[in-house]
């Protein structure tokens, strides 16, 4: 196992990597921007190392300063997070390179999986049914609408190279395609550096579910059960839940188990997610795999009890995966809120600030709750980067018991000093649309302003 891991990232994801090295007796290095240095979550660090300004460009994204801190610190390994540089195939051979572990899949996957066309070709070769749309990428308004025509509208222009719906427009009639199309290209090439665009037919009332998958380095690989995102504004998750409320046992036996294979025939390596649509009439298909950790990790953890993030970090050393997938078993259900500072009736207008109080009270009654933040009380809140400051996770027997954990807890929560999402998780969860869970990814219910 290794000695020394740096964290290629900050706030929570770097607060939660930390504590899963220690449980592994590793010691975890920090990096830090000027704006972050002092902060509270640093103090879970054995040594820190500062990489510049607070601009990401010139701290966190800077490749070379990053692999640089890992040599002068003499780590053996490196975890990018999520986010950041954890999807950079250039990073990751990098880091390779000067002989570092890089706790993640290869250069060769990230830069397949990472760039939605290839991806989409390799699910294809899979055989993963792949969403409705275009064959590789459109390079026209009229190759767009060509396509368009073929597969019916309403239809998505998306970014090849994109994610967080950013370079991503939706058609729905021939008229709107060309203006589309350029706006597209245009918000792409600023966002990624690329303006190259593939289409999709738009499915409405569709689902959005992902598979999360662990696989080593000699051919095995297991799904640790599908997780529920379909509450989202602006292609930005906020709520996830497992079981997923769309699917019969059938077809999460079934989906799984072609999200396993699929990893297996790609040969992917370490954590990672295949996520899926589901249209309305309840057919599957492929979407985008992350090749990373997630955000939403700990909903998968809380009904397995496996802990993912140690699992990369054993894997990333050379260990065989010992689990086998008749011995994962799923337990109740988990539902996580990501509490960020933003004001949720101002149009989620970010609330940086400094935190006055900051308590969620986890011992309220029936079911678990846990709690992943890097802030306390006093902290500052940047305006410089991500604006979450918490995920609160609830585990109950059942579906209805996690849902009134988690109302539960943050209904007695305190977050003064900034606006939060509370109140929108809070409308969202009460919402008879989530308690029946007849939601999908057009909606936010429960929540009009």
């Amino acid at each position: 196992m290794f000695k020394r891991l740096l964290i290629a990232n900050r706030g929570e994801v770097a607060a939660r990597l930390a504590r899963a090295a220690r449980g592994l007796g590793i010691a975890p290095i920090g990096v830090a921007s000027e704006a972050d240095l002092g902060a509270s979550w640093l103090e879970l660090m054995d040594e820190v190392v500062c990489l510049g300004p607070a601009s990401a460009k010139e701290s966190y994204l800077d490749l070379e300063r990053v692999v640089q801190a890992a040599l002068d610190t003499r780590c053996s390994a490196l975890h990018p997070g999520w986010g950041f540089l954890s999807e950079v195939p250039r990073f990751a051979a990098l880091v390779r390179q000067h002989g570092i572990a890089f706790v993640g899949p290869s250069a060769s996957i990230l830069a397949k999986m990472g760039v939605k066309s290839p991806a989409k070709e390799a699910m294809r070769a899979a055989s993963v049914p792949v969403v409705p749309g275009s064959v590789g990428l459109v390079a026209t308004p009229e190759a767009a609408l060509a396509v368009a025509r073929e597969v019916g509208f309403p239809i998505l222009l998306k970014a090849d190279s994109g994610g967080g719906g950013r370079g991503m427009r939706k058609c729905d009639d021939e008229s709107q395609v060309e203006a589309a199309f350029n706006s597209a290209r245009q918000e792409a090439e600023a966002a990624f550096g690329s303006g190259l665009l593939y289409l999709e037919r738009y499915l409405v009332g569709g689902r959005h579910i992902e598979v999360q998958l662990l696989a080593d380095a000699y051919g095995h690989a297991v799904h640790l059960g599908e997780r529920e995102c379909s509450i989202q504004r602006k292609h930005q998750k906020l709520i996830e839940e497992t079981p997923s409320p769309a699917l019969t046992p059938d077809q999460r036996t079934e989906l799984g188990a072609m999200a396993a294979a699929a990893a297996r025939s790609l040969g992917y390596e370490n954590a990672g997610t295949i996520e899926f649509l589901r249209a309305p009439g309840g057919e599957l298909y492929f979407m985008e795999m992350n090749t990373r950790l997630q955000v939403e990790h700990p909903v998968s953890e809380m009904v397995t009890g496996i802990d993912i993030a140690a699992w990369q970090l054993r894997i990333a050393a050379g260990e065989r995966l010992s689990l086998r997938q008749a011995d994962i078993g799923f337990s109740g259900a988990a539902i996580e809120a990501r509490i960020n500072a933003e004001d949720p009736a101002s149009d989620f207008r970010p609330s940086p600030g400094r935190l006055a109080a900051f308590e969620f009270p986890t011992d309220l009654g029936p079911g678990t709750v846990r709690v992943d933040t890097h802030l306390r009380a006093g902290d500052r809140v940047t305006p410089h980067y991500d604006s979450l400051l918490a995920k609160v996770i609830a585990h109950a027997p059942t579906r209805d018991g996690a849902i009134e954990t988690l109302l539960r807890t943050l209904r007695s929560s305190r977050v003064e000093g900034v606006h939060t999402t509370i109140p929108m998780h809070l409308a969202v969860l009460n919402s008879p649309e989530f308690r029946s869970g007849t939601y999908d990814t057009a909606s936010l219910p429960g929540w009009s302003r």
